[in-house]
């Protein structure tokens, strides 16, 4: 009747499946055969349907039984298809999740184990360049996330008595008022626990025999653990997750064993966020659903995890796009991302820092806060650039340079050291040179000082830009016109080694954000800028609140928002002459 019936209501098709549902609960005696047949007859119901959460239970037992049985193939395939392509939130219905994740088990079961998996990922994707289901990506991301915490959870549900992140920042020194921590083990509880604790107990008053990638841990640790230690013992605040893991002994040399199932798991979860990566256009979506590093510190401080999750973040680092790779940074302030977790001294670092080295790369080529990265680099990953760059990598010479060049460094010792470092190499030794002559010409430039006024004429391009500024001395140049020229983001680079230029023009030239978010860093003592017919947005224009000498801002003809124009004006406190017409402020 629901198959022919006319009518066209979602209960329709749910009333028969509620009803085999109650059947199964109050016949608990059928066998294999008799599963296999109610599931092929309800097969049609499941086109346009999801499966009731009873329903799901019991095609969750199929799938754990009967891996091998072409009903998992020929009736669940279109189920889970559809369950992906459609569900909108697993947390209404997570039985539907765990189904998901007991079928891509069940795949894996069979002879060509992964390639089957593999090819039902694709199936998901589309042949296309493009994947024309949106809901596809995220909801293979959350099975993925809830299957690898599922590895975790047996332990994670044992430590009640684990320490908190704080106590972990802190060392846990108050070890006498907690009883002693259960090795982190996915196995089940031993009996005799409390010989399990002495032993535990005698164990900590052993030195600590580390392998070499946890020397380079405990080197960082020394440095800086007691200063972060001393200065967060009165913040109740709760701490950062991966300093946790870095500070205490306990975290970042533990040895994780799962059982064979939960291994089993967790290798085959891992490798479809590996399969993710592969594709153009799920990765930005991917890097933004991971940067938060959603998973559990127990996943974290496991060497077989990371290790397998690093050819993830190795994809996130080799793409050119800004949306993608900005994600291995911090989600906010104050928090760390997969740059930090993977960084020499980080606990999932296992390569010396070429992965380091990669992502310091891909970050500065398009990090507009150059200076704000280059700092951050100095205050905590100064040791391994000094190293790397001593091993002859170039992208870390480049920051040794820049890092002079910018004067981040102020201690004369230090800035010895990193001189000393960078003569070691015939290449660091290459680049200082040129840093030299850069410095000297900048000197000369500035003592001769140079015209006061300058235009460009008209189809002018960055490269013209950049010859004429090379050619002669411009260190008193207040006031240069770029009106009508073909200029575009690129020329900011130039422009902000103008250490006197007060007023700017780029009327109706292709300036854009990115270059606007570059001269507010370095060109704080501007006062007039004209933006009129620019590309320029909201993004770029709300970088303008830090240039406080402004007083007279040309945004005429731009995407300026309302609210934006608002912002800017209360935090621009010198802002005489505004020009805002034809934008949304008008």
């Amino acid at each position: 009747m629901a198959l022919t019936s006319p009518l066209q209501d979602d209960s329709i098709h749910q009333a028969p499946l509620e009803i085999v549902s109650k059947l199964l609960s109050e016949n608990n005696n059928l066998t294999t055969q008799d599963h296999e047949s109610i599931i092929v007859a309800i097969a049609p119901l499941l086109e346009n349907n999801h499966p009731p959460p009873d329903l799901c239970e019991f095609f969750c037992k199929h799938c754990r039984e009967r891996p091998r049985s072409m009903v998992v193939i020929e009736v669940f395939t279109p189920v889970v298809q559809r369950i992906l392509k459609h569900n909108m939130d697993f947390g209404k219905c997570p039985r539907l999740r765990l189904f998901t994740q007991e079928y891509i088990l069940a795949l894996n079961e069979l002879n060509a184990g992964m390639e089957v998996v593999k090819k039902f990922i694709h199936s998901m994707h589309g042949p296309t360049g493009q994947c024309p289901h949106p809901r596809v990506l995220p909801n293979l991301v959350a099975v993925c996330l809830a299957a690898i915490y599922s590895c975790y959870e047996e332990f994670i549900n044992s430590r009640d008595n684990s320490p908190s992140l704080k106590e972990i920042r802190n060392g846990c020194q108050q070890q006498c008022d907690r009883k002693p921590n259960l090795p982190l083990r996915l196995l089940h509880t031993s009996p005799d626990l409390v010989s399990q604790e002495a032993t535990l107990t005698e164990s900590r008053l052993k030195p600590v025999i580390v392998t070499s990638n946890e020397i380079h841990v405990e080197v960082e640790r020394n440095n800086t653990a007691n200063q972060k230690m001393t200065a967060n013992v009165g913040n109740d605040s709760e701490p950062n997750l991966i300093d946790c893991l870095m500070v205490s002994p306990t975290c970042s040399t533990m040895s994780i064993e799962l059982s064979t199932q939960a291994d089993r798991i967790l290798g085959c979860y891992v490798e479809i966020l590996k399969m993710l990566s592969d594709y153009d256009d799920w990765r930005p979506a991917l890097a933004s659903l991971l940067q938060p590093i959603p998973f559990p510190k127990e996943a974290l401080a496991h060497e077989k995890f990371t290790k397998e999750l690093k050819y993830v973040i190795q994809r996130f680092a080799e793409d050119p796009r800004q949306e993608v790779h900005s994600c291995l940074l911090s989600v906010r302030a104050g928090k760390d991302g997969w740059f930090q977790l993977y960084s020499p001294g980080g606990v999932a670092c296992d390569d010396d820092g070429e992965l380091f080295a990669s992502m310091v790369h891909i970050l500065m080529g398009s990090c507009y806060k150059t200076k704000k990265f280059l700092l951050s680099l100095a205050e905590n990953k100064l040791g391994p650039c000094m190293l790397l760059a001593l091993r002859g990598n170039q992208t870390m010479v480049e920051i040794l340079c820049l890092m002079l060049e910018y004067n981040i460094i102020d201690n004369n010792d230090t800035q010895l050291q990193i001189i000393s470092t960078l003569e070691s190499t015939d290449v660091g030794k290459r680049m200082y040179e040129q840093l030299c002559d850069r410095q000297r010409e900048l000197k000369e430039l500035q003592r001769k000082g140079g015209p006061t006024r300058l235009t460009l004429p008209s189809k002018s391009t960055d490269a013209d830009l950049a010859r004429l500024l090379s050619s002669g001395s411009f260190g008193n140049l207040e006031n240069l016109s770029l009106a009508f020229t073909n200029v575009t983001s690129a020329c900011a680079e130039h422009l902000i080694k103008l250490p006197s230029l007060k007023q700017l023009n780029l009327w109706s030239t292709q300036f854009g954000d990115a270059g606007l978010r570059l001269l507010s860093e370095h060109l704080t003592m501007l006062q007039v800028l004209n933006l009129c017919e620019t590309p320029v947005t909201d993004a770029g224009l709300l970088a303008l609140s830090s240039m406080k000498s402004l007083c007279s801002l040309n945004m005429n003809s731009t995407k300026l928002s309302a609210d934006t124009y608002e912002d800017l004006k209360a935090k621009l406190p010198n802002l005489k002459e505004v020009d805002v017409r034809y934008t949304e402020a008008w």
